[in-house]
């Protein structure tokens, strides 16, 4: 049986060129991802560190949306800002 696996990537390198030249593999990336084949598939992602932190940056966006979603029907507290 034949296992096929996406490739979420552009790019592709072998595991070997990566253990050869790795600021080579990510830098063929041109900024985005890389995927990392072993025996043509996909084992990880090498990803630059500016991609990886514009992903936390929306994971974290997502998540406060969705507190805000939660709380969008909640009663409002009104207080002054002598309280604060």
């Amino acid at each position: 049986m034949i296992s096929t696996h996406p490739i979420l990537a552009d790019i592709s390198a072998g595991i070997s060129e990566l253990k050869k030249n790795p600021m080579s593999v990510v830098e063929q990336g041109e900024g985005a991802p890389v995927a990392i084949l072993n025996r043509n598939e996909p084992v990880f992602y090498a990803v630059p560190a500016a991609a990886y932190e514009a992903l936390i940056d929306k994971l974290e966006d997502i998540e406060l949306a969705e507190i805000v979603k939660t709380r969008l029907d909640q009663p409002e507290i009104e207080v002054s800002l002598h309280d604060l």
